[in-house]
């Protein structure tokens, strides 16, 4: 059983770290001292090797310390590769900067920098390699039935469905479900392999008689009553328990928790930008691209008006009325890409392909998305971001927020330009349910680097569109 081996497997893990952050560290100081490095920096050779060697027994210690903060010990059956990449380089980034700080505070100023340098590098790269191995080796020994983890669940619901289905699709997690138990659904029940093999009080003669890794309790929504008499049971077992709330479509993966005087809050939705840092921090970023923007493509946006206004009657910029941040309307403005027409006419529906009503001119700059250039200024006033979910019309606002759960959220923050949604393909007369998938993975997920992620990403194919009719 898994939790037999858990402690040993874990003992052995750390002093796996422990020889690779020795070896990276005598790596990096024979690559400085005994190779071409070896007199390219004044002053590293003031310290004998055995002074070098010696730190040895704080840069271990330290590192492994730093491992367990940042959660490289804790189970990663289900955590994806770049979470466990992205804990080696946080904890090698701080473990540096405190070795510097150790350094400057004992005044050793001979030490070589090229040498802490070279560690920082090597270190990364060994502790990725070896745990890398350590990964694939684990998944081998799971597919070959090897190294497994047992489970039952305890309730027949949505989350017990989602929860079987992501264990069938990914057989290297090591998860195997050996069973169901609920009051409702009748014994026998299948669920993709999976059985209902008894009532819930049945666990009380199951737990000894079967070797369990673990106990998920998946309760459907309305047998709630009995989740805390069904905790006590479980935890008696002395069994590993874990609680999958049937409710994941009001509650978002990373919930925001807070602690009011020992009662835990769970906020249904986190969202990063309403901190002021964020939202200062977005805001410049904002100022400042529009007004390169306005400035770096203003020679095209005079080409584009000179030709609309060449080629049909009307006005060179298109007003129409959008819902943005905190449900408030604003005119959002975009290069008149259709014949004139009436408003009524213009507000039954978006356009379609090959519709009569788009110019010539407009058709290209539809493609191009160079319609939407004029938008620079709405973001520079604040009624736009450079990146964010798209805005739509107040008409179809008022119908998608009936039939599209959740659809609201996206007005917490400013309509942008570009989007999550929009580089993944979810533009024009696309699905707007995907579209919002997507504008809610943004909204709760947002970092500058995802925002500047996504404005790279548009240079090279966002511009381009195959929806845009």
């Amino acid at each position: 059983m898994i939790k037999d081996n858990q402690k040993l497997f874990n003992r052995l893990h750390l002093l796996v770290d422990a020889i690779v952050v020795a070896i990276s560290y005598l790596l990096a100081w024979y690559i400085k001292f005994c190779t071409v490095f070896a007199d390219t920096e004044p002053g590293a050779g003031a310290l004998d090797m055995g002074t070098y060697f010696s730190f040895l027994y704080f840069v271990v210690p330290e590192y492994i310390i730093l491992y367990y903060f940042f959660n490289m010990y804790a189970p990663k059956r289900a955590t994806r590769r770049k979470y466990e990449i992205g804990g080696i380089l946080k904890a090698n980034t701080v473990g540096i900067v405190l070795f510097i700080v150790v350094l400057y505070m004992i005044k050793q100023q001979h030490f070589s920098r090229f040498m802490m340098g070279a560690f920082f590098v090597i270190n990364i790269v060994l502790t990725t390699i070896c745990r890398t191995l350590i990964r694939n080796t684990l998944l081998y020994f799971r597919k070959k039935g090897y190294n497994l983890k047992y489970i039952l669940l305890i309730g027949y619901s949505r989350a017990a469905e989602e929860y079987i289905t992501r264990i069938n699709a990914n057989p290297q997690w090591g998860y195997v479900v050996r069973g169901i138990l609920d009051d409702r659904i009748p014994s026998g029940t299948m669920y993709k392999g999976v059985k209902v093999v008894g009532r819930i009080e049945n666990i009380r003669y199951i737990l000894p008689e079967n070797k369990l890794d673990e106990i998920a309790i998946t309760l459907a929504l309305k047998d709630y009553d009995h989740l805390e008499s069904i905790v006590d049971l479980c935890e008696k077992s002395g069994v590993h328990t874990k609680f999958i709330p049937d409710y994941n479509s009001l509650v978002p993966s990373h919930p925001y928790t807070e602690d009011l005087m020992g009662l835990p809050v769970i906020n249904i939705r986190y969202v990063p930008l309403t901190n002021t840092l964020n939202w200062v921090a977005k805001r410049a970023v904002d100022i400042i691209g529009s007004s390169l923007g306005i400035v770096i493509s203003s020679p095209i946006m005079l080409i584009a008006a000179i030709a609309i206004k060449c080629t049909s009657s009307g006005p060179v910029i298109f007003k129409q009325e959008r819902v943005g941040l905190h449900n408030r309307t604003f005119k959002m403005y975009k290069f008149r890409t259709m014949e004139m027409q009436r408003p009524s006419a213009e507000e039954k529906a978006w356009t379609v392909k090959d519709d009569p009503r788009v110019t010539g001119v407009g058709r290209f700059l539809r493609r191009t998305s160079l319609d939407e250039l004029p938008q620079l200024f709405n973001i520079l006033v604040g009624e736009m971001s450079l990146v964010g979910p798209r805005p739509e019309r107040p008409q179809f606002v008022e119908k998608f927020k009936e039939e599209i759960p959740r659809y609201m959220i996206k007005h917490q923050v400013r309509p942008g330009l570009t989007g999550w949604a929009q580089i993944n393909g979810y533009r024009g007369d696309t699905s707007i349910r995907k579209r919002v998938e997507y504008d809610l993975f943004y909204i709760e997920n947002w970092t500058m680097a995802l925002d500047i992620k996504i404005m790279f990403l548009t240079l090279f194919k966002g511009f381009i569109n195959k929806n845009a009719y």
